[in-house]
């Protein structure tokens, strides 16, 4: 019975249905610095903020995938 049960725990998958929606938002943002670095008028805060979100989503994507690979 125990054996089942940590057997039943080691196969259990770690994907969240929010980790979709994590990775579209890094799409997103994404696409909003390429167009804001793209612009005629540069708009230094928003490129600075898009620049920090796209880097902790990035982060948080790395961190993500390597819970789905059992590195984490």
């Amino acid at each position: 019975m125990l054996l089942a049960a940590e057997a039943a725990q080691a196969s259990a998958s770690t994907f969240n249905g929010f980790d979709v929606f994590v990775v579209l938002f890094t799409i997103v943002i994404a696409i909003g610095i390429v167009r804001l670095l793209v612009a005629p008028k540069k708009n230094i805060f928003a490129i600075g903020f898009g620049g920090i979100s796209l880097l902790v989503f990035l982060i948080m994507d790395a961190v993500m995938v390597m819970s789905w690979m059992g590195k984490m």
